[in-house]
């Protein structure tokens, strides 16, 4: 079989997606993010940052690229520079930089109406430019900004201006559709211009997405002869954003002949990382990375998969180092309970378990949210377990003041024993937490890793709105994740109650250590 060819993804979270509006990154997190980026998730380059914005970018620059060098991976950190003459080449070197990416002008309007110069005055400058960056040993690739309406309305210019680039040793040239104005039809039918006309150069497709058509843009443009295609993670970018890495990286994968460099396990790290560093949250039904994008909500979902997975297709969670989970509500049916209650290692007599679906699916009716994680508690409930076989938090009370490091004390009951603990942390619920640990230690109890803790508080709430808190958990580091959830109108009574949750849920999984051994 032979060999498919690897289309080229320049990540451009760093620079693009920085100009998502209220978002700016610390040098840090860019240093971090460059390396998961180009180490874990593998793309092919990333674009780090434009020249001379702050000295905080400059401090970003300068440690990516040290740590570039040392790593052998310099050519594969771009920045983007200006037609300014000597400053931003200089700036780039000063810095570490081994490549520029040279924003051009891509269209007559930009050109003369934007500059106010004519284009053969602007084609003397980019060359200057980069003739001046090549002396300087810069690799230099070239952005045709506004190339989509330039393509469409002036191609004349277009066509002068690549001419002129081509005898500058020029390494790839750029084509955005700046605006996010084009559709896969129009995408396919320009870039082929592009190709076609000049064969033998490295171009690549930069989308926006207005309309909602960046990825199926890049895709046309892929088949229309581009060797690459410009992401960013999440999305993240002007107005609407670029195209999303995990999306474009899927669809490459299912949908053409192509292969890229990424590695598909890390595309959700990657994502979480920049929600957390961004602050700007994904909606669950995002495309590969969304919390419920692996979620089947139908029981008939739920019976066709237990039968001959007839609910899935190519995009398989484990691709992206998730699992598939079937949700619990009005819609549930057996084979949803069935899925869960196998998850959790739970065996239940026919006639138990329709009483504890049938409690689902009242719950589902009333809005509750139900998770795996919550069965335990309905089937103690459902089947009236004794109240010694669940862990409950009996009493707690947590301190946090000026005066003092936060402490927190409780007490804990399981199998007809209770225990109290107090600790101090370094906040309340940590605080809290140390004492659970204790507590929990005596009653032979393992606590999973705190490896999240989400709080959400519905749009327009106020002081006294219901808070939804997600704390997420890991018993092994190998071991999938999971989640608990609470809502109450007081922050630390959720994450309480959600903390419980975890409590019985492991009490039913795990056989306590007898005093003495362990």
């Amino acid at each position: 079989m032979p060999v498919k060819s690897t289309i080229e993804i320049l990540d451009t979270t760093l620079r693009d997606g920085e100009q998502t509006p209220n978002v700016s990154y610390t040098p840090s997190e860019k240093f971090q993010l460059a390396q998961l980026l180009l180490k874990d998730v593998q793309v092919s380059r990333i674009e780090v940052a434009q020249a001379r914005i702050s000295e905080g970018e400059a401090e970003a620059v300068r440690r990516i690229t040290a740590w570039a060098r040392k790593s052998k991976l310099a050519n594969r950190v771009e920045i983007m520079g200006y037609v300014d003459g000597k400053i931003s080449v200089d700036w780039i070197v000063g810095y570490g930089g081994k490549v520029i990416n040279l924003l051009t002008k891509g269209s007559r309007d930009h050109c003369e109406k934007q500059l106010r110069m004519t284009p053969e005055r602007h084609f003397k400058e980019i060359a200057e430019t980069i003739r001046y960056a090549r002396r300087r040993n810069l690799v230099v690739n070239v952005y045709l900004e506004d190339w989509s309406g330039g393509v469409r309305g002036s191609f004349d210019y277009v066509f002068a201006h690549v001419s002129n680039l081509t005898s500058l040793g020029v390494k790839r040239i750029y084509l955005p559709d700046t605006l996010g104005i084009l559709d896969p039809e129009s995408t396919h039918r320009y870039v082929t211009l592009m190709t076609q006309t000049w064969p033998d150069l490295h171009f690549e497709f930069h989308a926006h997405n207005d309309y909602g058509l960046a990825a199926a843009n890049c895709l046309a443009a892929i088949n229309a002869g581009a060797r690459g295609v410009h992401t960013s993670v999440n999305g993240m970018g002007e107005r609407t954003g670029n195209t999303r890495l995990a999306e474009v990286v899927a669809c490459v994968h299912d949908m053409t002949k192509y292969r890229t460099t990424v590695n598909e396990h890390r595309l959700t790290a990657v994502s979480e990382m920049v929600t957390t560093f961004s602050g700007k949250a994904i909606a669950d039904n995002t495309p590969v990375v969304g919390r419920d994008v692996f979620t089947q909500t139908g029981g008939i979902h739920a019976d066709g998969d237990a039968k001959a997975d007839l609910y899935a297709n190519k995009l398989l969670p484990k691709r992206f180092g998730r699992r598939r989970s079937y949700a619990l509500g009005k819609m549930s049916g057996k084979a949803s309970l069935d899925q869960n209650l196998k998850k959790l290692g739970i065996k239940l007599m026919p006639e138990n378990r329709d009483l504890v679906l049938k409690r689902i699916v009242e719950l589902g009716d009333k809005k509750h949210t139900v998770t795996a994680e919550d069965l335990p508690l309905i089937i103690a409930d459902v089947l009236k377990s004794p109240r010694e076989q669940t862990v409950r938090i009996e009493k707690y009370e947590i301190n946090s003041s000026t005066e003092k490091p936060p402490n927190a004390s409780l007490s804990v009951s399981f199998q007809n024993e209770t225990v109290s603990a107090a600790s101090d942390g370094d906040g309340g619920y940590d605080a809290f937490m140390r004492a659970l640990a204790k507590a929990t230690r005596k009653l032979g109890l393992k606590l999973p890793t705190l490896v999240d803790y989400k709080v959400r508080i519905p749009p327009g709430g106020k002081s006294g709105a219901l808070v939804e808190t997600v704390i997420t958990w890991q018993k092994t580091p190998r071991s999938e994740p999971f989640s608990t959830l609470a809502v109450d109108p007081d922050q630390t009574a959720a994450a309480v109650t959600a903390t419980e949750k975890m409590l019985n849920l492991i009490a039913t999984q795990q056989i306590a250590t007898p005093r003495g051994q362990g």
